[in-house]
């Protein structure tokens, strides 16, 4: 890897990830960005302090730490930690024009924690974020009564919020087939804006069709167990309860699952073992079932209470997986079904469309220019391996899965060049350090070619 500092500001326009020839090691994960967004968000809504140790430190969280200020609720940097004073349901300002950047999981949230909040907002982001659609969540909240409003396109980010209390319904019905995030955002607004109706109070929500990413939705419930509200679930259908939410006091952020299928994909790709730290068998994120995939690809898995570890076992094999249960750590799949043999088909990956980028399309244009043989659909991809990889210029579309995914394929025993490297600031701005400390280099031309069987 070129020897460039990449932490802080001094980032190349593109870095270069050298051959990859054998990798092992430990990796310590950063927190997990969808949990620590999302406990922000809980911390600031709860009566009492809450002391957040091991929080995501990434482009994501600031956003949502400097929209959680904007909006007066006060944050406190205690070493490592923060801490955050909960408003107790009410957030100090009325007033705040507030710019989320490309975090899904921050324009999401604060739009329904926002719309019974009874001030006036205005949420925004980058070029990107005006294109990730959010209707389903607005059209839901509106038929409780919320009054937000778009400032653009139809659909779309950005949005005006006007005030609002509670909930003129107690019933309601979101979308969660394009994202999940409408329907978590909604159920931690849900036990502050459920109308007052006696002590059966509780706002009841039906998903209709499709939900992806469950995962994601059964984490939320959880969280909002931790501060003291807990849901009901009878399939797709949520009643909660009308509360107060109460601070834990001190809450630990697991690693990010996610970022972790890079290096446990690594470590089937090069040899390994390689074990990431931070999350475990019993994690609360449903990308933790990337470790099943790599075990039906071939690959050996092992897991403790806080760390997953995985090495080579023999060639890799093609799969036919569905993926609605872990989007993000799919798009890994796809880069490693480059190195395996047969044709790899990855389906219900449908939500890839409206992410930081058209991920199905950058992931199928971006894979061709490595050597691969890739078919592409609505919702599925198609790999055909081992592909005789060769060295290539990837674009990342700010897209930070994109760089970290693409990186893998050096150990093929090919250089890959990174354009715009910087993106991976978003959720794990010390990825390329992480990734160098644990290779090597190939000893000999025929180490690259057995990294590619």
């Amino acid at each position: 890897m070129t020897d460039t500092n990449i932490l802080g500001s001094d980032w190349p326009a593109v870095l270069t990830v050298a051959p990859i020839g054998h990798a092992a090691g430990r990796v310590a994960l950063p927190g997990s960005k969808s949990i620590s967004n999302r406990v922000l968000l809980l911390a600031a809504l709860a009566q009492g302090t809450t002391r957040i140790q091991h929080l995501l430190d990434a482009d994501d969280t600031r956003v949502m730490l400097d929209a959680l200020a904007a909006l007066g609720v006060a944050i406190e940097r205690e070493g490592e930690a923060v801490r955050i004073s909960g408003g107790a349901g009410r957030f100090p300002n009325r007033r705040a024009d507030l710019f989320l950047g490309n975090a899904g999981t921050a324009m999401r949230s604060l739009t329904a924690a926002l719309a019974f909040a009874g001030g006036n907002y205005r949420l925004d982001g980058v070029a990107r974020m005006r294109e990730r659609p959010i209707g389903d969540l607005v059209d839901a909240l509106n038929a409780l009564g919320a009054k937000v409003g778009y400032l653009g396109d139809a659909g779309f980010p950005p949005l005006s919020i006007a005030p609002a209390q509670l909930a003129a319904t107690d019933a309601v019905r979101v979308k969660g087939d394009v994202s999940s995030q409408f329907v978590s955002g909604l159920l931690m607004a849900a036990p502050l804006i459920a109308p007052n109706r006696g002590a059966d109070a509780a706002l009841k929500i039906d998903v209709p069709g499709t939900l992806i990413s469950q995962p994601y939705v059964a984490m939320t419930v959880k969280l909002m167990a931790r501060f003291g509200v807990q849901v009901e679930q009878e399939g797709q259908r949520f009643k909660v309860p009308r509360a107060g939410y109460v601070s834990p006091g001190d809450l630990m952020v697991e690693g990010d699952a996610s970022g972790a299928s890079y290096f446990l994909a690594l470590g089937a790709l090069a040899g390994g073992p390689v074990r990431v730290l931070g999350v475990g068998r019993d994690s609360v994120q449903g990308d933790v079932a990337f470790g099943d995939l790599l075990t039906g690809m071939g690959a050996k898995v092992s897991r403790g209470d806080d760390w997953i570890e995985s090495e080579a076992s023999g060639p890799l094999h093609a799969i036919d997986y569905d993926c609605t249960q872990i989007p993000d750590a799919a798009m890994t799949a796809a880069v490693l079904a480059c190195f395996a043999r047969g044709r790899t088909r990855l389906t219900g990956i449908g939500s890839w469309r409206v992410k930081e980028t058209d991920r199905i399309a950058a992931m199928a244009t971006e894979l061709r220019k490595l050597g691969a043989t890739v078919a592409e659909g609505p919702d599925w991809i198609t790999v055909d391996g081992p592909a005789p990889l060769r060295e290539a210029t990837i674009d990342t579309y700010d897209d930070h899965r994109m760089a970290m995914c693409c990186a893998l394929a050096a150990a093929g025993g090919v250089a890959v060049h990174i354009r715009e490297p910087r993106c991976v600031a978003k959720t794990f701005p010390d990825f390329f350090r992480q990734l160098a400390l644990l290779v090597s280099a190939p000893a000999t031309p025929s180490t690259a070619e057995s990294a590619r069987v």
